[in-house]
């Protein structure tokens, strides 16, 4: 573990900047919503710019229909279909990556323990809280290192919801 923080909102914003940047072979995002990133105004060209370069990057979307994300949003008290329309909203910003070569956006019903960011070696891992909003909870910045370690635990993680996942056709 490089470093841990209390929110994920208190991860300094150049650091997610940096793994971005220096990232050369994968991006992996694992969310529901991911919500910051669409605030993000470069993100859809510097993925783009990765993916041309011969980066590998997979996104995975909630699946705004499943049960899972209903139950989550009912959880964090904000009704119902909130979850699903934010995940709508994510659906429409990532939509002119669809077709990009090395890049793909799929969507999962999985109940989501984490949301996990990753960058080649590096990763910013989000561990969801019961009743609290994802900005909320801890985040943990892990490095790979050459024993297994916490890196590949979730690494593992992010692998079998990409094996459960399918293409995402967006609502919008």
């Amino acid at each position: 573990m490089v470093q841990f923080y209390t929110t994920r909102g208190a991860v300094p914003h150049n650091l997610w900047d940096r793994l971005l940047d220096e990232a050369t072979e994968e991006v992996g995002i694992l969310v529901y919503v991911g919500m910051f990133l669409t605030e993000k105004p470069d993100l859809l060209d510097r993925l783009s710019g990765k993916a041309n370069a011969g980066a590998r990057i997979r996104i995975l979307l909630g699946d705004r229909d499943s049960s899972a994300v209903k139950q989550r949003s009912i959880e964090e008290g904000i009704g119902r279909e909130t979850i699903s329309a934010k995940i709508d909203h994510a659906n429409a910003f990532f939509r002119p990556l669809r077709g990009v070569t090395g890049i793909e956006v799929r969507c999962h019903s999985t109940v989501l323990y984490n949301s996990i960011y990753r960058f080649d070696r590096e990763m910013i891992v989000n561990p969801h809280v019961y009743g609290k909003t994802a900005p909320m909870a801890p985040a943990m910045h892990l490095r790979k290192t050459a024993t297994y370690g916490l890196f590949d635990t979730y690494a593992a993680s992010f692998e079998a919801v990409w094996e459960s996942s399918r293409p995402s056709e967006g609502r919008l």
